[in-house]
């Protein structure tokens, strides 16, 4: 190529010895698209771009397309503070890795608003900058899905969520089954006395912990304690523990057994030894705890991951609204142990 001349699809059809087509299918193509062109071809190509530095026009490729590539992601809650870290952090890897074997760029929307206030569909929003948007948080606004279900934006929902006027195209952890799982062990182990600490809802992954523990308990268990207001006072919790007879005890969030196992380690009681715990989720940080608490893990990496290609799917065509839920597989841990025999 002459002078300073700005390379074309055109000439890099001419160089690796395609059609202008070919070059576009290796450009900008969906996978199943790429899939009809043979892998010489594709290399050939490829090495072409590699060799002459070429840079795709992203303003033609919009126009060829009507894509800009990028995906959007949402978070209710800031994503990047010490306490939300924990959270957030495993699933934007995934997000990464996957957008970017999808050959999309990330746009984090972080201009609508803060705290609480946070809004997807806030004044000046640049939601439209994205193709699509990946929405993610402990706990969604009911109105603001509703409105991505009833419209026409790409979105898919990180989380199982219901409630929102039509299906919601979701990647989630199935926790009815990772909790119930978890239940039947203590059971086999010979606790009949269970105790619950943490809400039911409204939270639809509270909810499937509570769906997925209610199913265990038959005629052979007993729901000896059940404490809504996690927030009460460790030693509180505690003594209603000790007084009801519970052998085990179930942890919707990991910061409230880290607070009962300090207060009973300062009784001078241990973990599974006077009795047992158990979280209904996976730890993050272990160094929160010297404890490794009995629990589940929750695939967050893979739940970007899967998530992140649902929205490429549905990007470039899909039309199916997938609803997918990953195993949670149990974690070992140290403190299920036997059931201790009250006198």
């Amino acid at each position: 190529m002459a002078g300073t001349k700005r390379l074309t699809q055109h000439d890099i059809a001419k160089l690796a010895g395609v059609s202008q087509a070919t070059v576009s299918l290796v450009l900008n193509g969906a996978p199943t698209a790429l899939a009809r062109i043979p892998q010489e071809t594709r290399e050939r190509v490829q090495h072409v771009i590699r060799t002459t530095g070429y840079v795709a026009d992203p303003i033609a490729r919009r126009m060829a397309k009507g894509l800009n590539r990028i995906l959007g992601v949402f978070t209710y809650e800031p994503a990047f503070p010490s306490e939300q870290a924990d959270f957030f952090t495993p699933f934007l890897l995934g997000i990464e890795e996957e957008a970017q074997a999808q050959n999309y760029d990330l746009l984090l929307l972080t201009g609508a608003g803060v705290g609480r206030g946070r809004k997807i569909f806030a004044d000046g929003n640049r939601l439209r900058i994205a193709d699509g948007c990946l929405v993610l948080g402990r706990e969604f606004d009911r109105a603001e899905l509703k409105r991505l279900v009833l419209g026409d934006y790409p979105f898919v929902a990180i989380g199982r969520r219901e409630d929102a006027g039509g299906p919601v195209p979701y990647v989630g952890g199935d926790y009815t089954n990772g909790t119930l799982a978890l239940v039947e062990k203590a059971k086999a182990l010979g606790h009949e006395k269970l105790a619950y600490i943490g809400p039911s809802g409204p939270a639809e992954s509270t909810v499937d912990r509570w769906s997925g523990f209610s199913a265990a308990l038959l005629d052979d268990v007993e729901l000896v304690l059940r404490v809504d207001d996690a927030g009460r006072p460790a030693g509180e919790i505690l003594d209603a523990l000790l007084s009801c007879g519970a052998t085990v005890v179930f942890f919707v969030e990991l910061a409230d057994a880290v607070r009962v196992e300090v207060a009973a380690r300062e009784r001078g009681l241990s973990l599974p030894g006077d009795f047992s715990a158990v979280v209904l989720g996976s730890h993050i940080r272990a160094e929160r705890s010297h404890v490794q608490f009995t629990s589940f893990n929750i695939p967050r990496e893979e739940m970007g991951r899967q998530a992140t290609a649902m929205l490429v799917r549905r990007i470039e065509g899909a039309a199916a609204i997938e609803q997918i839920l990953l195993t949670c597989e149990p974690v070992e841990g140290e403190t299920l142990g036997p059931a201790k025999r009250r006198v």
